[in-house]
């Protein structure tokens, strides 16, 4: 263990940059992620000629190349792509903070662009694509077709197991919408929600609704990281990537451990060691949070995965505003992907950056680390930033 390169504090996230979040919005994802990059240039006072590093979560055909040649880069040094949506956020500040630490770039920025918002962009609406290998022939034939009716199912078992309700949804996504309402960027920002409006929402995929599902949006958001000593000339406040890990066991796969005795094991139980053997912190000491949650019984697998509870008792955890600001672990305090944006959990980074600033709509006090997660169900990531 002696020789590994340790990136405590070695490096910040000093410029965050979002475009307007919203559908069928009129610019490509190439355009939208030149927006937000140039955005976040601009907030760390940084000329795009500067960058040789570039990190992107992508799953479309928006290239590092085009990027570069876009915005003016020079030489770029250092290039990595994350795959796996939702599980891949986190991974592009890890990368980042390596190519730094290890002297393969010095400002690298990491981007998330995307078109979510047209049917066409979403893999399962289209039929051609609904059997694919192995994994699809024995869940797709049993109606289980979307992401949604994957972790329903995984909720009815949780259910049955722990005694959690629907009541524990509506925890979580009316959190996330209060929060969302206290942000003028958010999707919802103007669009409040009540316990009976939850309850009255149509059915996605039994025993989730409309509510317990993330947005169908379009935008970008990048951010801007670069070592310590660089970051205090910088143009706004250095955020420190504290810690910062990725996992998962051998038995993974998609939204589920079929290999296991108990598939909902999330791969969070991987990365958490890694996580926190590398950090000052624990998960007692976190104020403030932010989690992956396309749907909303993420958020309590995140909450044991990451040891915030115990097992079985995320959705309990969630009672009395336990996830909402003023509660026990104030949680997506931007208003998440529930309700301000859906692009595969970057803005939960920005968000964590926000908190750290002192900036958020939704700001914690005193919170002296913010602890950022991607999605546990399937290789995961997760990192801590500290002010």
């Amino acid at each position: 263990m002696s020789d590994m390169i340790s990136l405590k504090d070695r490096t910040a996230i000093v410029g965050i940059g979002e475009t307007a979040f919203g559908k069928a919005m009129v610019q490509s994802e190439e355009q939208l992620a030149c927006m937000a990059i140039k955005a976040a240039l601009d907030d760390a006072g940084i000329s795009p000629s500067e960058v040789d590093g570039l990190c992107s979560l992508n799953m479309e055909n928006v290239f590092q190349h085009d990027i570069a040649r876009d915005l003016g880069m020079k030489e770029v040094t250092y290039y990595s792509q994350m795959p796996a949506g939702g599980h891949g956020g986190c991974g592009t500040v890890g990368h980042a903070a390596m190519a730094i630490a290890t002297g393969q770039a010095k400002v690298v920025v990491g981007w998330r662009s995307r078109k979510r918002s047209g049917r066409a962009s979403r893999v399962w609406a289209q039929l051609e694509q609904r059997i694919q290998g192995s994994r699809d022939t024995w869940l797709r034939p049993w109606g289980i077709i979307r992401p949604v009716d994957e972790v329903g199912v995984m909720y009815t078992r949780y259910m049955h197991e722990f005694g959690a309700t629907r009541d524990h949804l509506a925890n979580v996504a009316l959190a996330f919408r209060s929060h969302a309402n206290r942000n003028p960027k958010a999707f919802m920002h103007a669009k409040p929600m009540s316990r009976e409006d939850y309850f009255a929402a149509r059915w996605i995929s039994e025993p989730l609704c409309l509510f317990d599902c993330c947005l169908e949006t379009d935008g970008a958001i990048a951010f801007v990281v670069t070592a310590v000593d660089r970051a205090r000339d910088c143009r706004n406040r250095p955020v420190y990537v504290h810690a910062a890990a990725q996992g998962f066991d051998g038995g993974s796969a998609i939204l589920a451990n079929y290999f296991t005795a108990d598939p909902m094991r999330s791969q969070a139980a991987t990365c958490a060691k890694s996580l926190w053997r590398q950090s000052d912190f624990r998960a007692a000491d976190i104020k403030v949070a932010q989690f992956y949650d396309a749907f909303t019984p993420e958020v309590f697998f995140t909450l044991e995965g990451y040891g915030f509870c115990g097992r079985g008792e995320g959705a309990a955890f969630t009672e009395d505003g336990g996830v909402a600001l003023g509660g026990r672990l104030p949680v997506n305090t931007g208003g998440g992907s529930l309700s301000e944006v859906y692009l595969h959990g970057f803005n939960m980074i920005t968000e964590g950056v926000k908190q750290m600033r002192g900036t958020s709509t939704g700001q914690v006090e005193q919170a002296d680390c913010c602890f950022v997660s991607s999605s546990d169900l399937g290789p995961t990531c997760a990192v801590v930033l500290r002010n």
